[in-house]
């Protein structure tokens, strides 16, 4: 496994250093929409700070569903993605090696930046490790879940809005418990329990999405 999906890894890596674009739309958009928030709910820090775990959240969301659908597009347009089918090596390690790169220039980007946009929020210091921990473990879930969808609709030329909706419903408890383990630090609660749910869907999700993944390539490829 890993002498297939570190060369790929790599090579993914280079490809999107290559389109920067691809790297820092999702990034500019959740800067953007967390920057509106305090605009338009005015400086009342309390209510900011209260807004703030559903806020960030789904500006993560948003974001990353944003740039999901270009995902294997280009893979799709080139024919790599059928020479990915007819390798002998496997079709689930292939994408997630794939997915594992754009998350690693994407969503690990949204990680990084989230404390500042936090701090804007009105979020107090003490939830910032939280926030990172809580993202760190949700974003992936989030891309491994949107890669599913982008799979199935890799093939169609509009495929943005069947995209969200096929995507969104299971995005749902990635959100519940991400929020959910904000607002406890937030009010002083312990968020273990939240973070050890997170941990346990980021396992089930990196062991049973890259399937997932390959029979969406699969089937969007032989039509």
């Amino acid at each position: 496994m890993s002498f297939v999906f570190a060369p790929l890894f790599i090579s993914e890596l280079l490809l999107l250093c290559r389109r920067p674009a691809e790297i820092a739309n999702p990034l500019v958009f959740f800067a953007v929409v967390i920057t509106l928030f305090p605009l338009a709910l005015g400086p009342q820090s309390k209510l900011l700070a209260q807004a703030a775990p559903g806020l960030l959240w789904i500006a993560a969301l948003l974001a990353v569903l944003l740039s999901l659908e270009g995902l294997f597009r280009t893979d799709f347009e080139d024919g790599s993605l059928e020479q990915w089918t007819l390798s002998p090596h496997s079709l689930p390690v292939l994408v997630l090696a794939k997915v594992a790169a754009y998350w690693l220039c994407s969503g690990l980007a949204l990680v990084v930046s989230a404390p500042l946009l936090g701090l804007m929020l009105g979020l107090p210091v003490r939830c910032l490790p939280v926030l990172l921990l809580s993202l760190l473990l949700g974003t992936p879930v989030l891309s491994l879940l949107g890669a599913i969808g982008a799979a199935l609709t890799v093939g169609l030329r509009r495929g943005g809005l069947l995209l969200a909706l096929l995507i969104l419903p299971l995005y749902i408890p990635v959100l519940i418990l991400g929020s959910g383990t904000l607002q406890a630090s937030l009010q002083g609660l312990p968020v273990a329990g939240h973070l050890m749910w997170l941990a346990c869907l980021t396992v089930l999700t990196i062991t049973l999405a890259p399937i997932a993944i390959a029979a969406g390539l699969t089937i969007s490829i032989a039509e």
